[in-house]
């Protein structure tokens, strides 16, 4: 008897969570579309209005200031989230329409940031104030928050099944929330086919050259795996040195974003392309065909941390891939390998080491260039994230057990 009222509630509790997140995903799919269109739009429009860039300090401007008006002086980005996972956290659902326009602000104008660590906020956002409206406990509000997070991820990038198991990876490295398997896989998948109803599209441009799996290319791809460790470690490190000098030699947030804004102008114009303002998607297709400046993702890296260190918003999801995408498709030939083949590992090993989510790595890749990578995936991803450290994008991040041994350390990932 005890028996059967165990698999009865249990099957309360499924079908509860599978309910609401197909709502959210429904809702947080829409929202994300909505986001994805925009930032489309308004790529377009920078492209084509190419004075615009000169805007950009203006833009900083608004920027800052619907932040102090809005965000109360608390500390609204992905690492409140990541916090609101373990803890009685809460993420103020004014964090959606904050960041969604700051974000599309800062692609307009052209700040060089991304996309997806906007989606994780608004999704985050939209699931706890989700949790609020059907009155969930504690527990429960950490489960949505991450089922949130999974649906906009999934609808503005298209990644399903990375989506699903990013939320449950990043919180806390080593230590997954299975609780939220279901959750999350239910309201990703949701949120996924809202955005091909809605007609959103995610095409990336496949591997055309796959080496046999033989020692050879193996030991060469674990090498390169080694250096996109190395380019994540700089890429975390000088994201976070540049905002904690912003922040020390000069206190006022208008006049920081005023002078960021003007230093990417400068750049721009003494480098001659516009290639590292936005997200970059177009120059991440070209490294994506084995067409990549050498120097590429050290401007990336540049642009990107002044972009953010002077209070633009984005995300840091984006430029990694941009890192790494141009990164291999420079180093690949060099080590001999194919520029295409190791600008999609190197893109995927990036962001693997800058989040320190190989499982979640290994399936982004999987879900953009195939199962025949596979292999190839598995190996720099494992090494990337052996060999990064514990450095991450995220300073809330926390690493539950060593990568070097078995031990259990509990340390704030480094930033």
């Amino acid at each position: 008897m005890e028996r059967l009222k165990g698999i009865y509630q249990n099957g309360i509790i499924f079908l509860k969570w599978v309910g609401i997140a197909i709502l959210l995903g429904a809702v947080v799919g829409i929202v994300g579309c909505a986001f994805y269109c925009s930032l489309v739009i308004v790529e377009v429009i920078r492209l084509w209005k190419t004075w615009i860039i000169y805007l950009l300090p203006l833009a900083g401007i608004v920027i800052v200031f619907l932040y102090r008006k809005l965000a109360k002086g608390t500390r609204q980005d992905t690492n409140l989230v990541l916090l609101a996972v373990r803890s009685e956290e809460s993420v103020p659902f004014r964090m959606t329409p904050l960041i969604f326009i700051s974000t599309i602000i800062t692609h307009l104008f052209g700040g060089s940031a991304g996309r997806e660590g906007a989606a994780l906020q608004m999704g985050g956002s939209i699931g706890q104030a989700f949790g609020k409206l059907f009155k969930l406990d504690t527990k429960d509000m950490n489960i949505i928050t991450m089922c949130g997070m999974s649906a906009c991820f999934a609808a503005v990038f298209g990644t399903p099944i990375a989506a699903a198991i990013f939320s449950l990876e990043v919180v806390s490295v080593g230590v997954m929330y299975y609780a939220a398997l279901v959750p999350c896989a239910v309201s990703a998948l949701t949120a996924t086919v809202i955005s091909h109803w809605l007609g959103i599209e995610h095409i990336w441009n496949g591997v055309a050259s796959i080496p046999a799996l033989s020692p050879v290319p193996m030991v060469q791809v674990a090498i390169v795996g080694g250096a996109c460790a190395v380019v994540s470690y700089i890429f975390c490190k000088t994201l976070g040195k540049t905002n904690q000098l912003g922040e020390k030699f000069i206190k006022n947030d208008y006049l920081r974003t005023v002078c960021g804004a003007c230093i990417i102008i400068v750049i721009t114009l003494l480098i001659g392309t516009r290639d590292y303002l936005g997200a970059g998607t177009d120059v991440i297709q070209r490294a994506l065909n084995g067409d990549a400046h050498p120097l590429a993702f050290v401007f990336k890296i540049v642009f990107t941390s002044i972009t953010l260190a002077a209070a633009f918003k984005g995300g840091e999801i984006v430029p990694s891939f941009f890192i790494g995408a141009t990164f291999g498709a420079v180093a690949g030939p060099i080590i001999g390998l194919d520029a295409s083949f190791c600008a999609a590992l190197s893109m995927v090993a990036v962001f693997c080491g800058v989040t320190n989510c190989p499982i979640t790595s290994f399936l982004i890749g999987v879900e953009l260039f195939g199962m025949d990578l596979a292999p190839f995936l598995l190996i720099i991803c494992s090494v990337s994230y052996m060999l990064s450290g514990y450095t991450s994008l995220y300073s809330k991040q926390k690493i539950m057990y060593s990568k070097f041994r078995s031990e259990f350390i509990n340390e704030t990932a480094k930033k």
